[in-house]
């Protein structure tokens, strides 16, 4: 057999982090085992339609380099080949139009409601013989679900799973406005496409046994399931593809390597052994369906920063100056007003997690501090450490030598002076001088800066507290 599998996102929200396990999973069963993976987009539900949403699906997915084999497929444009067979199975008593009004059918949730019955369609078009006035009147078209008997399939992660049919509705297949539904176009597009393996979140489960009653009856093949189990915050809840989650190319503008996250997303759920860090070769020969967990996975900011760093630090010198090159000339900077860019790089080199944060930092270089925006202004910026600031900047107009070495001396000597501790006085003067409170070693960023600017942003800050405590 061989294998073909899909990704099938509906253009109806971000394209977040569970939709790209998916699809990772998806792509690598396939690669693994020499088989094709296909992109098919779910756009049929017009009303949640997001715009940019499809064009957010395929930069998403060619950033991450997921490729596709075929596609995409649009099932916007397969509406006839889905009522062509809805149109048979209404033929053949497999499916029934219903005409039972939005009141009638909130009439029946109530009353099974309130005797304790799940709640499902009572059935009451089911056989119904007398279409009158039906030229008039709207309708859905149902699908006509065995009464009896179970529905039994074997899940490649949570083995056997049963259903009772008689637990399970006529679920509607056709809208009132034409439109088949999604349990329905999903089932014919894994037909028509020849989908072998269906890998996806575990919150279809309950569609599962709907969607293979549909299939049989089309005299279709059943697909292997696989459902992978929920990820959720560090709260424990589940996150959403409408609220709460983060669109993956948000990832790309925070600075994370694709790579990076691709390694950390095969490892919520997938391990292989005690291995971290995987490359995408590395997935494509070890990917497997037995070694994915049921338990949920848990997002951990960290681990992602842990493996973006890493990555970081393994891209060859000559990419990063290159990448910060391009960067200074988007942003329209003179490298000519701060240190060289290969000095940058030495500094920052395996310091930072992310590209956001190396950016962040090189402006510290070009911009002057803007201290009303720190949260900690009045912590480190107030009439205590004004002394601190008065003596510092003392001590760096009498360097004749600006080093490295002398820098370091000088903050020593102070603290000494002062009989304070080296982050008492680091801290004052990181905020001085970068209008940040987390950077590289404050010497490095003194040495790179240069005497002229150090000294006009500690006078600066010296102002700032006068003005703040309204000493003129």
């Amino acid at each position: 057999m061989i294998i073909k599998t899909r990704f099938a996102p509906s253009p109806t929200g971000n394209l977040h982090i569970g939709s790209i396990r998916t699809a990772l999973y998806s792509w690598l069963f396939a690669k693994n085992n020499l088989g094709s993976f296909i992109l098919r987009i779910e756009d049929t539900d017009i009303k949640r339609y997001k715009e940019n949403s499809i064009e957010n699906i395929i930069n998403g997915l060619k950033w991450l380099n997921i490729d596709w084999d075929e596609g995409p497929y649009f099932q916007s444009k397969r509406i006839d080949r889905y009522n062509h067979i809805i149109n048979n199975m209404i033929k053949k008593k497999l499916a029934y139009k219903c005409y039972c009004s939005k009141e009638e059918l909130e009439k029946n949730k109530i009353e099974q409601t309130l005797i304790g019955k799940k709640i499902k369609y009572n059935g009451k078009c089911r056989n119904l013989t007398n279409f009158f006035n039906k030229d008039n009147k709207s309708f859905v078209v149902r699908f006509r679900n065995p009464d009896h008997g179970i529905v039994k399939f074997k899940d490649k992660i949570r083995g056997t799973i049963i259903f009772n049919n008689n637990e399970l509705d006529d679920l509607i297949i056709k809208r009132t406005d034409g439109i088949p539904t999604y349990n329905f176009c999903v089932v014919v597009d894994d037909w028509d496409m020849g989908i072998t393996h269906v890998i996806r979140g575990e919150e279809h489960i309950n569609n599962t046994p709907r969607q293979i009653n549909i299939i049989k009856a089309i005299g279709a093949r059943i697909p292997i399931y696989a459902h992978v189990s929920m990820i959720v915050n560090k709260s424990g809840e589940k996150i959403s593809k409408r609220f709460n989650n983060i669109d993956i190319l948000q990832y790309k503008k925070s600075g994370y390597l694709p790579e990076a996250l691709l390694n950390y997303i095969v490892r919520l759920g997938w391990s292989y052994g005690n291995q971290e860090i995987f490359s995408l070769n590395d997935m494509k020969k070890l990917f497997n369906l037995n070694n994915i967990s049921k338990s949920p996975s848990i997002l951990n900011v960290n681990k992602l920063n842990w493996l973006n760093k890493y990555y970081l630090s393994k891209l060859p010198k000559q990419y990063m100056i290159n990448y910060l090159t391009n960067f200074f000339k988007k942003k329209n900077i003179n490298i000519n007003n701060g240190p060289k860019i290969n000095d940058l790089y030495n500094i920052f080199h395996n310091r930072c997690n992310t590209l956001k944060e190396i950016n962040n930092l090189c402006y510290i270089f070009y911009n002057t501090p803007n201290y009303s925006k720190v949260n900690l202004i009045n912590k480190y910026l107030n009439l205590e450490t004004k002394e601190i600031l008065n003596k510092l900047l003392n001590k760096f107009t009498l360097i004749n030598i600006w080093s490295l070495l002398i820098i370091n001396t000088s903050i020593k000597e102070i603290s000494i002076e002062l009989n304070l501790n080296f982050s008492e006085i680091a801290m004052p003067l990181r905020l001085a001088i970068t209008g940040m409170v987390n950077s590289p070693p404050i010497a490095y960023i003194i040495y790179l800066m240069g005497q002229k600017k150090v000294l006009k942003y500690i006078n600066n800050a010296i102002k700032f507290i006068l003005i703040n405590n309204k000493h003129y």
